[in-house]
């Protein structure tokens, strides 16, 4: 008989937003099923992650206390593999391996579009203030990245 939501224990996920230039991070829970931006990372050398941005990723992971792991997974929008698709997969490699945590990949076509016009919409409503900085676009697709995670997990 498989678990009912109530006898499992909520998860924290810990979602990335992956880049060559910025690393956008968000956090959210298998219980209300919610995510939120938290910082975007600005990468230094696009063609490595550097021991200092590992470093401030593990401390993110413990910070929140992460016990799952999402990374937005780039397609074309035909679905072919995008370019960014052997870094990415390199990366995800590297977070299981340092971090020993699961690593879940979702498709992130789209995101950072929603991510830009969610935050023009927050501001339009007056919850949001200054102007639509990058960071804050990847942090905020980062966010809808394991929203898309969180509504397909199991109950």
């Amino acid at each position: 008989m498989p678990e009912s939501l109530s006898t499992r224990t909520p998860q924290v996920v810990l979602a990335f937003d992956f880049g060559l230039r910025r690393i956008g991070c968000a956090v959210g829970d298998t219980l209300t099923r919610r995510a939120r931006p938290l910082r975007t990372l600005e990468r230094r050398d696009p063609t490595q992650l550097l021991p200092l941005e590992w470093s401030a990723l593990t401390a993110i992971i413990r910070e929140v206390g992460a016990t799952q792991i999402v990374v937005g997974q780039p397609y074309n929008a035909d679905g072919s593999r995008h370019a960014l698709a052997d870094a990415l997969d390199a990366f995800v490699m590297q977070v299981g391996e340092r971090c020993a945590l699961p690593v879940h990949q979702v498709d992130e076509r789209y995101s950072s579009l929603e991510a830009e016009e969610t935050l023009r919409e927050l501001r339009a409503r007056g919850q949001r203030r200054g102007a639509i900085k990058k960071t804050d676009v990847d942090s905020m697709a980062a966010a809808l990245i394991l929203e898309r995670w969180l509504a397909g997990a199991p109950a």
